[in-house]
């Protein structure tokens, strides 16, 4: 029987808190990032945040798990390649876009534990939630207004960029389950993620000449709320979650950070709402739900169709 709790207030609340966070990142990379390049950014927020996780590690004496270190490497890869990929689509596309087509990520996740894990087999109902939600990409690809276009004409690759991201965040997800990653210490499978960032981000920041940091008050803000907030405090604070309560559940509001992405994008950077990207969004949108509450979902259409049947005898 598994140990992890159902869905209750608290968890709930803090993953809505999470998924804020989660959705003003991008946001807040895009506002400074004419003071500090994001991946610059996103490299020195991941070395800071890894010093301070281990020093939890330290402090807590634990034992760390050495024969996780081949899938940690990769896993470090693809977490680095994933920020790689969004630092770059936030110099060319909007923030909204950026973030609604990195999380993609939990269609990929399923695509490749589809193919790895016999468990995991996807039903029919996740594959139309998967149709759709690539249905909503394609909407999206095409919603690109003539004002925008005529500004930012490198938009489309950075919406590729964003869309490779969440493709290696995916990648990474998969990683983890298929590892002895999914039995280690959760600190210490963020510790492997947050070294690799930091490590080939500065890497690629110094050789790709995005490495001046304009150290005005909000460049400094963004990046302590960056790597306290965003790489430290919510990382283990989704750990915590995934430990404590039923990962299913915990899933379905992955639907909630585009949301609040696009929305603080608008407000915040004053970026625009181009009709055929809120259609492919809320796409995307329905296809995530329906792929991270398919079993839910099926539930209740049972239940109904159980209704309906003894309605009509």
């Amino acid at each position: 029987m598994d140990p992890r709790l159902a869905l209750d207030t608290r968890a709930a609340g803090l993953m809505t808190l999470l998924c804020l966070v989660w959705g003003l990142q991008q946001v807040v990379l895009k506002a400074v990032a004419n003071d500090i390049a994001p991946v610059l950014q996103i490299g020195l927020r991941s070395g800071i945040a890894a010093v301070l996780v281990g020093g939890i590690l330290f402090w807590r004496r634990e034992r760390l798990a050495w024969d996780t270190w081949r899938p940690g490497m990769v896993a470090g890869l693809l977490f680095a390649l994933e920020y790689l990929f969004v630092g770059q689509a936030l110099l060319l596309t909007s923030a909204g876009h950026t973030v609604v087509l990195l999380y993609t990520s939990p269609i990929f996740a399923a695509l490749g534990l589809h193919w790895k894990v016999p468990t995991e087999r996807l039903s029919r109902l996740q594959w139309l939630g998967i149709a759709l939600a690539f249905g909503g990409v394609a909407v999206t690809f095409l919603g690109k207004g003539d004002a925008e276009a005529a500004v930012r004409p490198l938009s489309l690759w950075g919406d590729l960029l964003a869309l490779l991201g969440g493709l290696a965040m995916g990648a990474t997800t998969v990683t983890i389950r298929m590892s002895r990653l999914s039995t280690a210490p959760a600190a210490q499978t963020l510790l492997y993620q947050l070294i690799g960032a930091a490590v080939l981000l500065l890497a690629g920041a110094f050789a790709t000449d995005q490495n001046a940091f304009v150290a005005t008050p909000r460049a400094v803000a963004s990046l302590a709320f960056q790597s306290l907030i965003v790489s430290f405090a919510s990382f283990l604070a989704w750990f915590w979650l995934l430990r404590t309560y039923l990962a299913s559940r915990l899933g379905v509001f992955s639907f909630l950070t585009p949301v609040f992405g696009v929305a603080l994008g608008a407000v915040l950077l004053g970026e625009t709402l181009e009709p055929r990207f809120v259609a492919g969004t809320a796409l995307v949108l329905l296809g995530i739900l329906v792929v991270s509450a398919h079993a839910r979902i099926g539930g209740a259409l049972a239940m109904m169709r159980g209704a309906a049947r003894t309605a009509l005898r």
